[in-house]
């Protein structure tokens, strides 16, 4: 995955002027609701909480901060990008190139056509008729629909694939996560004039250290589970959002993304920061509202969120239909 995500950008841009470690660290305290995250880290979880001693939590917590002082060896522990995804992305920077061209290149493969006719289809776009040809579903997507679901495809094996263990449970709702974040994260960039399809790179790849962490996890406790505790869960999260701005560093994404991720939830972040803060917290309730675990008129919602955040919150139910 290093560099095509910047090549594709047209990027050659310098690096953050602040260590990225530091950044995440301070801005870590003020990601999104304590609350949240620790229902959150409840509902990944699930099942498989055990009372795990102190020792055993800060051994992982020791663990995953000491990995974020080797992204390079972070960035080992999950799978690379398949290489017609940067090859579309790519084309679709290039206004000559037409929809028929862009439609022969998805067709190259059979799972990715098959993704952007389903993506088309969904009640998230809710097309009048069915769409039935790659032509019409790329023009009912438009450049910026189209760049979001490559860029989702190319992550689901980042996210997902995984062996044993509890990293391997949590990988599907990890995934449903970072989905939900990268749409609500992108919605959010409009109304603070943050760009659009950064925001979405921003939130699916908020979750690629929490992927390590959790495989960290599995190697310490050996039993499938992780330790129950709402304080180590915030933490862990915290500590998984460092590791991801500095792995994002790694894999040379746009400068902006990983400052976004290091700084998301900071009073001071950029505005893709808060694009992506909010669209974290916002899909977070949502998978937790899905889970029965926050109801729709709960002070989290009616007085944590805007209208037009309530909207998105509403409109990410569809992701799923």
């Amino acid at each position: 995955m290093k560099n095509w995500i910047n090549r594709l950008l047209g990027g050659a841009e310098s690096p953050p002027d602040a260590p990225v470690l530091e950044e995440a660290q301070a801005a870590a305290a003020g990601q999104g609701s304590a609350a949240v995250d620790a229902l959150y880290y409840r509902w990944l979880a699930g099942p498989a909480r055990f009372d795990a001693p102190p020792e055993t939590e800060a051994l992982i917590l020791e663990q995953v901060r000491r990995l974020a002082e080797n992204p390079a060896v972070a960035a080992e522990l999950v799978p690379r990008v398949p290489e017609l995804i940067p090859k579309l992305l790519r084309s679709l920077r290039d206004e000559s190139v037409t929809t028929g061209e862009l439609a022969n290149q998805v067709a190259e493969d059979v799972v990715l056509m098959a993704d952007v006719l389903r993506e088309a289809n969904s009640a998230y776009y809710h097309p009048a008729t069915p769409i039935k040809t790659l032509d019409a579903a790329i023009m009912l997507l438009g450049q910026n629909g189209l760049r979001m679901l490559l860029a989702r495809v190319a992550f689901r094996p980042v996210i997902r694939l995984h062996d044993a263990g509890f990293a391997r449970r949590a990988a599907p709702l990890v995934w449903n996560h970072s989905e939900k974040c990268a749409v609500a994260a992108s919605l959010m960039a409009s109304g603070l004039a943050a760009d659009i399809f950064e925001s979405c790179l921003a939130g699916l790849m908020q979750d690629v250290g929490l992927v390590v962490a959790f495989r960290l996890a599995d190697r310490v406790c050996l039993n499938g589970k992780v330790p129950a505790s709402d304080s180590f869960g915030v933490e862990l999260l915290a500590r998984s959002r460092t590791l991801s701005a500095l792995i994002a560093r790694h894999w040379d994404f746009p400068p902006r993304v990983v400052e976004a991720i290091a700084q998301a939830g900071a009073p001071d972040g950029s505005n893709l920061a808060q694009a992506l803060a909010q669209g974290d917290h916002i899909a977070k309730l949502r998978l937790l509202i899905d889970a029965g675990l926050v109801g729709e008129d709960d002070a989290l919602v009616m007085e944590g969120l805007n209208g037009y955040q309530r909207r998105c919150l509403g409109k990410l139910s569809k992701l799923d239909a």
